[in-house]
Order: C-alpha cells, then structure tokens, then sequence
C-alpha cells in the first residue's frame, strides 16, 4: 500500500507542473499580444486624378491614387471650386469615381475627393484642379471688339479681340467697308488680318472688323463699331460735288448703287437717279444723304425698277448725279445694261 500512494503522489506532483507549464505559456501568449505594434489609418502616397476634357456635358474619371496602410475601401467626392481650385463645395450626390459636367460648372473646376478607409480609420486625399470649365458651345461674345487707328488713307488700323466666354483658343479676323449713313457693310477681300491699312479705295467708307473666335466646341463671332469716315490724305477742293459710281447690283426687280460723293462742304445733299431705255419713257427718283460727306461719302441706294423697263428689250442706262444745297450738281455718272 505505502508503494501505491508513493506512486499517486508522483503523477499527482507531474500534472501539477503540466499545469504550470501551460499557465507560463498562455500568459506568455497574453504578454505578447500587449507588445505588437498598433494598426494605423490609410495614409495617401500619390494623389487622386482626374482626367477628361473639363467642358459642360463632358465626362470626368477620378483615379484613387495609391495608399499604404492596408486601406480596405474608398469612398468618393466632387467638388466644384472657383477658378484659382479654392472656394470648394461639395457637388449633391456626385460620390462615384465618374461625374459628368453640368451647366452650374461652367466657369468653375473640378476636384475629385478620395478618402481611403480601413478598420482604424479614415484618411482623404484630393486631386489638383481642373480647368475652368468651359461651355459646350462655342464662345460667345460679351463686349465688342473695337478698333484702335485713325482712318485715313496709309494708316494702319487694329483689331482688339473683345471679351468672350468659353476660353478661345484662336481668334480670325475679317476687315469690312460700311456706307457712313446706314450701316450696310461688305467684307473686304483679303482683309482678313489683325491689322488693316487703310487705301484709296476705303475713301468715303467707315470701316469696322469681324471677329470670329474659336476652341474646340465651335466659334461665335462679333463686330466692332464702325470706324469713323476714311478721309484721303490731301484734302477735297471743289466748286461743285463729284459723285462716282462704286457698284450697281440688281436682285430682281430692286436696284442697289452704291456711289463716292465727295464735296468740300460738309452739308447733306441730294443723289438724283435717272433711268433710260430707247423707246420706253424715262423715270427720275431722288434721294437725300443722310450723314453730310467729310470730305467723302459711300452710300448706298435702291430702287425698284419700274415694269415698263423690265418689259421693254434693249440697253437700260443709269444715270447718277449729286446736287448739294446750294444747288451745285456734279457732272454725271453712267452704267448701262442688256436687260
């Protein structure tokens, strides 16, 4: 029996220190879990992007960027901010990686928000702006073009842009004559520079310029004031008015002439107009300027060509002549037809 208890006391005594083994090592496991390294928040190492052309009706794309940290998940924000990319304002609902461009961001830019998310935090990060937001038209005008130069023969005269929306990326130019008392206009054949030099055939005219401007939604045009009378460089002496015919163009029934009256008084005066066939009874019209010559004058006049002379075959003539109030009229001016 004394050998029986011997032996129970010895396997008692060997679980003990099993036990006490166990403990050391689960407690050892509890001191090590204490002594790990804590878990940190996503931290952003590049930025977001955003790629796209920056125009309304457009779509933008935002990257995320890269991350470290073990980010888990990203969530998304587009903001719309002034056009230094400060002022910024979240856009309602605009929370996926694509957002398309509304009319509210013209004029505006974009920012694309990322914030990288895991189990210990929350990080955001943000792209660089966009450019201004453009329309998806093309520019529009907002203040005239104007011209700078004094309008007289051998002097050059240039063309300032105006003001438009939509950031033009070009600008052409189209340099036109205009009668001085109605503004009706004809483009100058290859005038189409910024610059214009002023010539003979100006004399009588004002003279304004189109501008077209253009990106890559389309163009919008403008046209400037009209300049004032091209005057030739030595002045008019006369006794009595000179008038000559510039062009005489027929649309149907209606007759266009358009005439140079030159006079060295400034006074309005009188363009008498006759109309001759053989065989047909003649017909006489008179007209009154109504921006006096300084020293000279285009103007433009039109008429409808009375039935008997669009009946009758033959050379139709057009006569041309200025009267000034003294009662002085110029020597005549001629064009005839087969009409």
């Amino acid at each position: 029996m004394p050998r029986v208890k011997q032996g129970r006391r010895r396997r008692v005594r060997g679980l003990v220190l099993v036990l006490a083994a166990m403990s050391t090592v689960a407690y050892a496991a509890l001191a090590g879990v204490g002594t790990a390294a804590p878990q940190v928040p996503p931290e952003n190492v590049e930025p977001p992007e955003i790629t796209g052309t920056p125009r309304v009706g457009q779509t933008l794309t935002g990257s995320n960027g890269s991350w470290q940290n073990g980010t888990t998940a990203f969530q998304y924000q587009w903001q719309r901010c002034g056009t230094s990319g400060t002022g910024c304002r979240n856009v309602p609902g605009a929370i996926q990686k694509t957002y398309r461009l509304v009319a509210a961001d013209e004029g505006q830019t974009m920012r694309f928000r990322v914030t990288g998310v895991n189990a210990d935090g929350a990080t955001q990060a943000r792209s660089d702006a966009t450019a201004v937001v453009t329309s998806n038209q093309g520019p529009r005008n907002t203040a005239r073009p104007t011209i700078t130069g004094d309008p007289q023969v051998g002097e050059t005269l240039t063309a300032n842009d105006g003001t438009w929306t939509a950031n033009p990326t070009s600008f052409a130019y189209q340099w036109q004559r205009c009668d001085i008392d109605a503004i009706v206009c004809g483009n100058v054949p290859g005038a189409t520079g910024k610059t214009y030099g002023a010539r003979t055939a100006d004399v009588g005219f004002r003279v304004r310029v189109e501008v077209t401007a253009r990106n890559s939604a389309g163009t919008g045009s403008a046209t400037s004031a009209a300049s004032g009378i091209v005057v030739p460089r030595t002045p008019i002496t006369n006794a009595r008015p000179t008038i000559g015919i510039i062009s005489i163009r027929f649309t149907g029934a209606r007759v266009y002439a358009r005439v140079r009256i030159c006079d060295d008084q400034a006074r309005n005066l009188g363009i008498l107009v006759a109309e001759t066939k053989r065989r047909v009874r003649s017909a006489s019209r008179r007209f009154s300027t109504r921006a006096a010559p300084r020293p000279c004058g285009a103007y433009t006049r039109s008429w409808i060509k009375p039935n008997r002379f669009r009946q009758a075959p033959g050379r139709y003539t057009i006569t041309l002549r200025a009267r000034d109030a003294s009662g002085n009229t110029s020597a005549p001016a001629r064009r005839s037809f087969r009409r």
